[in-house]
């Protein structure tokens, strides 16, 4: 790198460097968050997965929720529930074309909102995650009136992570953060079947 581009590399890096200092002064509230995990694309849990770990990493509880496919065998239940602090409830017996019955899917997933509405009043967890809640919500075993109540009433400190496709619109308002997981291009559609530590 010649002189004038160590001088030009210098001068934006610290305009970059003041515009980022000025936004980290800036942001002074401290509160719990809702996040959406939305959107086609792989990954979603993996990234609430992500919290949960930087959750326990500062000494702290983290409540999980997976519904639809709670039935399945996953990596990271395999590690999470076994630690102290987490508290893994399968809402699910497995995705819906698999179960074929919809009313037992109901029954089970209401059954398992009412451990979440539990958690979402104990403000001795701080981050709850409502893996593929967004279903219940299309699927209609649950109506959004019965959702957003108790996850906005939540403790003050509160973390929440939503997640799934076609997230509703009410959930993406009242969301602090939402990111729309994008689908480019999956080994699943070139005949690849899911493989442990990656997809399981």
């Amino acid at each position: 790198m010649s002189g004038d581009e160590e001088a030009r590399h210098k001068e934006r890096t610290q305009k970059h460097k003041a515009v980022v200092d000025a936004r980290i002064a800036a942001a002074t509230q401290d509160k719990g968050l809702l996040l959406v995990l939305t959107g086609n694309g792989k990954g979603k849990s993996s990234s609430a997965f992500g919290m949960v770990a930087r959750t326990l990493g500062y000494g702290r509880r983290a409540a999980i929720f997976q519904f639809i496919k709670g039935k399945e065998e996953v990596g990271e239940r395999a590690f999470f529930a076994a630690h102290p602090g987490v508290t893994w409830e399968r809402c699910g017996e497995g995705f819906t074309w698999e179960t074929q019955d919809r009313q037992g899917d109901i029954a089970t997933a209401r059954a398992g909102w009412e451990k979440a509405k539990a958690a979402l009043a104990d403000p001795a967890i701080h981050l709850v995650v409502l893996d593929e809640l967004t279903y219940l919500l299309t699927y209609r075993y649950l109506a959004l009136e019965e959702i957003l109540p108790p996850i906005l009433a939540r403790p003050p400190m509160q973390h929440v992570v939503v997640t799934g496709r076609a997230a509703d619109e009410a959930l993406i308002e009242a969301a602090d953060t939402v990111s729309a997981i994008r689908d480019v291009k999956h080994a699943f559609r070139a005949g690849v079947r899911a493989q442990q530590g990656i997809d399981l």
